[in-house]
């Protein structure tokens, strides 16, 4: 290999880190984010399927997984711990544009995400299946946001069904954990928790996503085996359904033209991201 060729692939290498590490952090981020889904995330920056076959055969090529992974799980613990002081105040004071801003984000990696499902084929019912689900999860998540709050006392067990509730809302796209900790009432505590690095709720939410992954990972991945496309445009019709549930209504004057370029930009930077990330395929890992 001549010096020109061991630059470009370092070169390739570092460019790949680094927007495995942005994922990451846009993952954390979507995870925290009331409506949003860090699985839906995952999914969309094809990150999704290669975690759960690693998960679930853990044995299989270890180190070059861990490596993979590991500027995800960075920008993951970023997107969740750095930011989510930021999130908060976003959610709460610009929750029109920053949703429209991750709408745009979920979009522009759609023609990517529709590439990926018909990879081994389409059949006529496949397009029922997507078309049932997303039909199916709007209106869940529709009527998610009539029920009430019910509010639980935090305590390590509550903690512990918290952090499996995160990690249900990876391993199933279009699950959002952050709806469903806010009708517990627990979001808020969960938030300030992590914010303040209180490891008292730390420590039991990493023991439930561990729990929880350990669980139901292989099944997820034996799904994938069986049923690619299957699973794949059952996913699409969550990720479909879930975007359009999330889509806020009301907005009005100038805030219509900021929501529209908020839309813009995030459409083109994902959709550039994809397109720069079918140059760096991680198939080999798997």
């Amino acid at each position: 290999m001549t010096n020109t060729e061991m630059m470009t692939k370092e070169k390739d290498g570092l460019l790949s880190w680094f927007i495995r590490l942005i994922k990451g952090v846009m993952v954390g981020i979507g995870a925290i984010v009331p409506g949003l889904s860090g699985g839906v995330l995952m999914v969309i920056f094809g990150i999704y399927e290669p975690l759960i076959k690693f998960l679930a055969n853990l044995k299989h090529k270890f180190i070059q997984n861990v490596l993979f992974f590991i500027p995800i799980g960075i920008g993951g613990m970023i997107g969740v711990v750095a930011f989510s002081a930021v999130i908060d105040y976003a959610f709460t004071h610009f929750a029109a544009p920053f949703i429209w801003l991750f709408v745009g984000f979920i979009s522009g990696t759609f023609p990517s995400l529709w590439k990926t499902a018909g990879k081994e084929g389409r059949k006529p019912y496949h397009f029922i299946v997507l078309a049932i689900f997303s039909v199916g999860i709007f209106f869940t998540m529709r009527w998610l946001e009539t029920i009430g709050n019910v509010t639980m006392t935090p305590n390590f067990l509550v903690w512990v069904m918290s952090g499996a509730i995160f990690a249900l809302g990876m391993i199933i796209p279009g699950m959002s954990p952050s709806n469903f900790l806010i009708y517990m009432g627990l979001y808020q505590p969960m938030s300030n928790g992590i914010k303040s690095l209180d490891f008292g709720v730390i420590i039991p939410l990493m023991i439930g996503v561990v729990v929880c992954v350990a669980l139901f990972s292989k099944l997820v991945a034996w799904l994938f085996k069986k049923a690619y496309p299957l699973m794949y445009h059952f996913i699409l019709g969550i990720v479909v359904g879930s975007t359009a549930a999330i889509i806020p209504s009301g907005v009005t004057g100038w805030t219509i033209a900021i929501c529209a370029g908020l839309f813009i930009v995030g459409a083109a930077a994902s959709y550039a991201l994809a397109k720069v990330d079918e140059k760096h395929p991680h198939e080999s890992i798997l």
